[in-house]
C-alpha cells in the first residue's frame, strides 16, 4: 500500500465519502437507467478525484498552485510504445516512422539478443509472438518448449537464430483487433539501425526524437552466454549519448540490469519498470503471477517480494539510488473495480460474453505519483491503448478521457500504442490549464 500524504489522504477520505453517497444515490435510479447513470457519476467521481489530488500536490512554497504537476514542470512526454503499434506491426522502422509522423516525442523499443549476439528490437525472445517464423518451413525443426523467466513457452526463440536468419522473417501484429494487412511486410530492426534512424529523423524533422530502449529478459540471455548490457552501453557511447541530457532513456524490469549498467559508467536517464499481472475486480488490488510477479533477478536470488514492494516510500527510495524514474503499470496509479454479483463473481456488465476493463469502473487515484516525485523520480506509466475492452467504462470508450485523468495527476510521460490519441488528449489538457 502506498504512503498517503496528509493532504492527499484528506482528499481520498472525501472521495471515499462521495463514492459511498454515489452508491446510495443509485438506489433511487430506475433499473433501466442504472448502468448509464452509474457511468456518468463514476467519470465525474474519477475526474474530481484527479483534480482534488492534483490540487493537494501542487501547492508551492509561496502558497500558489503550479499548473503542470510534472517533476520538471514541462508537459508530459508522449512515448510511442513499440512505435505506432496500434496501426502497424510493432518494433519495425515503419512503426517508428509512423509514430514520428504522428508527433511522438520518444520511440520505445525492447532489446533481445540473436544467436550471434546482435541486439534486435522484439518484445519477446519467442519469435512466434511477433513474427511470421511459423510460416517458414526451413525453421520448423527449431520449434521447442522452454521456460522464459519461469514461464513455459512453446515457439521459436531469438537465441537460436542468427541476425541473417531473423532478417528473413516478417513482423506481424500481436493483436487480432488491429490491422493485419501489413503482416510479414516489415523486417526486424537492430538496435543500431534504430539509433541511426532516430538521428536521421531528428535531422529530417528538425526536432529531437528520443529513444527508450529496454533490456528485455536480461537474466535469461545472460544465462545463455548472451549478456546485453555491455553492448547497450557500447552503442550508446558510440552514438555520443552517454549523458543525462542525451535523447535516450534506458529501462528494465530487472534492477540488477540497471545497476550493472550504472556501475559500468552508463550515465543516461535510467528507469525502473514495475509490473503486475492483473487486477482483483472485487478490491481493485494489483495481483501477481509468473512472469509478472517480480523481477526475474529477484526470483533467481530467492527474493520473494513482488513488484508492489517498489511502490512503497522505502521501495522508491531504493530505486532512487540507481535510477531517475519509474515506469509503473498504470493500475498502480488508477485501478479498476468490477460489479460483483450475488455469486461473488464479477458481472459481465456490457453483456459481450467477456469480463474485462470495459465491465469495470476506475477507482480513486493512489498517491504513487506524488510519492515518486517526492523521492525525485519521474513517472512514465504503461500502457495506454484505444480498444474499448481496455478502457474502464467511465471513460465512455474514449481513450482521451483516460489520458486526461493521468495528465491531471501529474504523470511525466505515457507509454502509448496510439500516439495521435495521446497527443490529442495532451493538447486538450494543456488548453484546459491555459498552456
Amino acid at each position: 500500500m502506498q504512503h498517503i500524504l496528509p493532504e492527499v489522504g484528506a482528499a481520498r477520505a472525501w472521495m471515499s465519502k462521495l463514492s459511498r453517497e454515489t452508491g446510495t444515490l443509485r438506489l433511487f435510479i430506475p433499473d433501466g437507467e442504472t448502468s448509464t447513470m452509474r457511468t456518468s457519476l463514476q467519470i465525474a467521481l474519477t475526474a474530481t478525484a484527479a483534480l482534488a489530488l492534483a490540487a493537494c500536490s501542487s501547492t508551492g512554497p509561496s502558497g500558489g498552485s503550479s499548473k503542470l504537476l510534472t517533476l520538471d514542470g514541462n508537459p508530459p512526454l508522449v512515448i510511442a510504445h513499440r512505435g505506432a503499434s496500434g496501426y502497424l506491426p510493432e518494433e519495425t522502422l515503419e512503426a517508428y516512422a509512423r509514430a514520428i509522423e504522428l508527433g511522438a516525442d520518444v520511440i520505445e523499443m525492447d532489446l533481445i539478443s540473436t544467436k550471434d549476439g546482435v541486439l534486435i528490437a522484439r518484445h519477446d525472445p519467442n519469435l512466434a509472438i511477433s513474427t511470421d517464423v511459423a510460416r517458414h518451413p526451413r525453421f520448423a525443426s527449431r520449434k521447442k518448449t522452454i521456460k522464459v523467466d519461469g514461464e513455459t513457452q512453446t515457439g521459436w526463440f531469438s537465441n537460436d537464430f542468427t541476425l541473417a536468419e531473423i532478417k528473413t522473417l516478417g513482423a506481424i501484429s500481436t493483436d487480432a483487433e488491429r490491422p493485419q494487412e501489413f503482416n510479414g511486410k516489415y523486417k526486424v530492426p537492430t538496435f543500431q539501425e534504430i539509433i541511426d534512424f532516430a538521428k536521421a529523423k531528428s535531422k529530417e524533422t528538425g526536432r529531437t526524437i528520443a529513444i527508450y530502449p529496454e533490456t528485455k529478459n536480461p537474466t535469461y540471455f545472460r544465462d545463455l552466454g548472451l549478456p546485453m548490457e555491455d553492448k547497450v552501453i557500447a552503442a550508446i557511447n558510440a552514438a555520443g549519448w552517454n549523458s543525462k541530457t542525451a535523447p535516450i532513456y534506458v529501462q528494465s524490469f530487472e534492477p540488477g540490469s540497471l545497476k550493472y549498467m550504472k556501475s559500468k559508467g552508463l550515465n543516461t536517464k535510467l528507469i525502473q519498470l514495475i509490473d503486475g499481472d492483473s487486477v482483483d475486480l472485487k478490491t481493485g488490488a494489483v495481483t501477481f503471477a509468473v512472469p509478472s510477479d517480480r523481477p526475474y533477478d529477484w526470483t533467481k536470488a530467492g527474493d520473494k517480494r513482488n513488484f508492489d514492494a517498489m511502490v512503497t516510500p522505502a521501495g522508491l527510495a531504493e530505486i532512487k539510488k540507481y535510477a531517475d524514474g519509474i515506469g509503473p503499470w498504470k493500475r498502480y496509479i488508477v485501478s479498476i473495480k468490477g460489479t460483483i454479483g450475488a455469486d461473488g463473481k464479477p458481472v459481465d456488465v456490457n453483456k459481450d460474453g467477456k469480463i474485462n476493463d470495459a465491465d469495470a469502473t476506475s477507482t480513486a487515484p493512489t498517491s504513487l505519483i506524488a510519492d515518486a516525485h517526492k523521492a525525485g523520480l519521474f513517472v512514465h506509466p504503461f500502457t495506454f491503448r484505444n480498444e474499448s475492452r481496455r478502457l474502464a467504462s467511465d471513460y465512455n470508450k474514449d481513450g482521451k478521457n483516460e489520458y486526461g485523468v493521468y495528465y491531471k495527476l501529474g504523470v511525466d510521460g505515457v507509454f502509448t500504442d496510439f500516439t495521435d490519441t495521446a497527443l490529442a488528449a495532451r493538447a486538450d489538457y494543456l488548453k484546459s490549464i491555459g498552456r
